[in-house]
């Protein structure tokens, strides 16, 4: 049992690292554990009636999120360390190894070098373990760590995205006619209005996870201002001004690549992107269009 109980908790261990790695340094599409864990506290909410429960989703997922990490190391750790209880540790004096060799005693070892206590009760005494120990605390430091990274990267990116939504729904509020919008000024909203939706896109990408966080009043929705954004690059396209139509063509390319983006990744409508922002209203709870 011993060696095969102890390769299972590595591989545990590693699982654990690819997906801290992948989630925080080099987010894919291939997700593991974040993705799936987001995704059922993302579809678990919209069962509720409650819009709040979708509201909460975001925070209630990263939370999981990080205790299916912990957990999960700590678990690998375990199983690391039982197979080698007695003989591989040193224990205390008034402790008797034999009663002190079972896997809930495996779990406490993993729980206290993951913390960094180092209490000392029970430590390693083989050499391996001795090595591996000291790499449990460091991997829980990292956890640590990228626990707040994340947190630090991920608001400050929903703080564009709704910032660009309270844009569209700015202009949109204005009403603006087409000799409005057919002039210089016109071009140079149409490009900073393009070059916020890229930075949205890139973030999407960056923080995948962020899709999943409820943005509360419809001004501030993404999801619900969208349309608006394309409607005016509509209405823009029409436009005399060549500066005009050439700032329409770019923020449609910026629009269709954000949807491009969310169906890829998200929707999987494999529809053009106003149907793709239709999914992304209905997903986040707005059945019709502004």
């Amino acid at each position: 049992m011993g060696w095969p109980v102890t390769a299972a908790g590595a591989a545990l261990v590693l699982i654990v690292l690819r997906d801290v790695f992948h989630t925080l340094w080099h987010p894919t599409r291939h997700g593991g554990l974040s993705r799936l864990v987001m995704t059922a506290v993302w579809r678990l909410s919209k069962t509720s009636r409650r819009r709040r429960s979708t509201g909460l989703a975001g925070p209630i997922g990263m939370a999981a999120v990080v205790a299916t990490w912990s957990l999960t190391a700590v678990l690998g750790w375990a199983l690391v360390y039982w197979p080698h209880m007695p003989e591989g540790f040193t224990y205390a004096p008034g402790l008797r190894p034999a009663e002190h060799s079972g896997f809930v005693d495996a779990l406490y070892v993993s729980l206290v070098h993951i913390s960094t206590l180092g209490l000392g009760d029970i430590a390693p005494a083989e050499g391996w373990l001795r090595i591996a120990a000291p790499l449990e605390a460091l991997a829980g430091f990292a956890l640590l760590s990228a626990t707040v990274a994340w947190t630090l990267g991920i608001f400050p990116a929903l703080g564009r995205r709704r910032a660009l939504a309270l844009r569209i729904s700015h202009l949109v509020r204005t009403h603006p006619a087409t000799d409005q919008v057919d002039a210089d000024a016109g071009a140079e909203i149409l490009d900073s209005l393009s070059s916020d939706i890229s930075v949205v896109c890139v973030d999407f990408l960056q923080y995948a996870e962020s899709y999943y966080f409820h943005d509360g009043d419809d001004a501030i929705s993404l999801a619900r201002q969208l349309p608006g954004a394309m409607n005016l690059a509509d209405q823009a396209s029409a436009a005399r001004h060549p500066d005009v139509r050439m700032s329409a063509a770019v923020l449609r390319a910026a629009l269709d690549d954000l949807a491009a983006i969310l169906d890829h990744r998200f929707l999987h409508t494999q529809g053009v992107a106003r149907q793709v922002f239709a999914a992304f209203a209905r997903d986040h709870g707005y059945p019709e269009a502004p």
